[in-house]
């Protein structure tokens, strides 16, 4: 089977749960300190071998697009204003080995919908998908560990982490066999149940490894929870026909898709900033709180 070359970011959503922000810039646009979510997404499937990078992109969302595209006209004002450090920075948002392409999701029908739209690109590859909104911090990055289980067991793999019995109708909860301390080989998963419902407390992270046969379940999948055809239902089917795997990352997922996440994100990323972390500490430590 071949290597993992790559990513299909589904980044179609409203992202209502931040309006007024999110109005008029898609939610994956927003920054923490100095960098916008997709971007972060982006750099850690770069950082894991990946260089062709797919957005199913919603009619709304051009921010993206232009974020990764040249911007002649600023390019040629830090050069003109000598700011060599800015203009190396610009440059590298898309280094030259790596390839954007954009697919418009024309219906929200999901994020099993969303995968699905990109198979014209992927067609029969081994792909990766990144939630941008959940923000993984890993050393290695958690993708790159992902890939390097799939070099090892070439099957499909989910991020998974422990979660608030509570919050089981948050996320599509696994359960089955471990294999070692941090993979289990996979019987079971459900999206969204209900803490008396789920069987156990694993959740999805927002990060996937999947096999082209993937596309051939989600292709003949009712519609699911909330009326949109469930990514999760699609890997359920594909149980049944090839191995899929649950792996325990390393590292800190932020829920940026939730405001106390990603104000999270922000105070944590920004502590850690080589910059600015040790200032913004000073700061913090003034606050009467």
């Amino acid at each position: 089977m071949q290597k993992i070359n790559k990513a299909i970011f589904p980044v179609a959503g409203l992202g209502t749960r931040f309006l007024p922000a999110t109005k008029a810039m898609p939610k994956e646009m927003l920054p923490v300190v100095d960098k916008p979510l997709i971007q972060y997404a982006v750099e850690e499937a770069y950082a894991a071998g990946i260089r062709q990078m797919i957005f199913v992109n919603g009619r709304s969302k051009r921010a993206i697009p232009d974020h990764f595209d040249t911007a002649f006209e600023l390019e040629h004002e830090l050069e003109a204003a000598g700011k060599q450090e800015l203009l190396d920075l610009v440059r590298t948002i898309k280094p030259d080995d790596m390839e954007c392409i954009y697919i418009r999701q024309p219906k929200a029908l999901g994020l099993g919908h969303a995968v699905l739209c990109a198979q014209c690109v992927v067609v029969n590859e081994p792909f990766a998908v990144l939630l941008a909104d959940d923000l993984m911090v890993g050393k290695p990055p958690v993708l790159k560990q992902m890939v390097d289980q799939f070099n090892e067991w070439r099957a499909s793999i989910l991020a998974v982490q422990e979660v608030p019995p509570e919050h089981t109708k948050r996320y599509g909860i696994v359960a089955g066999t471990p294999v070692n301390d941090r993979l289990m080989d996979l019987s079971h998963i459900v999206e969204k149940p209900a803490p008396a419902d789920a069987p156990s407390n694993l959740g999805v992270a927002g990060r996937y490894i999947l096999t082209p046969g993937i596309f051939h379940e989600i292709a003949n999948l009712p519609r699911g929870v909330g009326g949109e055809i469930q990514l999760t239902d699609g890997i359920a089917n594909l149980m049944r026909r090839e191995k899929v795997f649950a792996y325990r990352y390393e590292g800190r997922r932020y829920d940026c898709g939730s405001k106390e996440g990603f104000l999270e994100a922000n105070v944590e990323l920004a502590l850690a900033h080589p910059q600015l972390g040790a200032g913004f500490r000073e700061y913090l430590k003034t606050l009467d709180i």
